[in-house]
């Protein structure tokens, strides 16, 4: 199944600045060949359940091996039967509308 998810992964007890973490977890979504892209307050992921599911468990596991005690992450996904549907269309649909 496709999935389009809005990944948010937070450590704590480690400091105010967490860039370093999410580089890391950045590099494991690459690696993993994921069409991704970056933003303020996180990451949209886009693939196949499986594989985007993996990549949240890694970059848990990632940011432990770092030093963080906790990790507070925030999922936001959706699925779709009706077409097939990738990030790149869902914002094209908005910004057609906005002209």
């Amino acid at each position: 199944m496709h999935v389009i998810m809005d990944l948010c992964i937070v450590p704590l007890g480690v400091g105010v600045s967490v860039s370093k973490y999410i580089v890391e977890c950045e590099k494991i979504i690459k690696t993993a060949g994921l069409k991704s892209a970056l933003h303020a307050y996180g990451t949209n992921i886009e693939g196949d359940w499986e594989d985007v599911m993996k990549v949240v468990r890694l970059c848990h596991e990632k940011v432990h091996e770092m030093g963080a005690p906790r990790i507070t992450t925030t999922i936001k996904m959706g699925t779709r039967t009706d077409r097939a549907q990738s990030m790149s269309d869902k914002v094209t649909s908005v910004e057609e509308k906005m002209m």
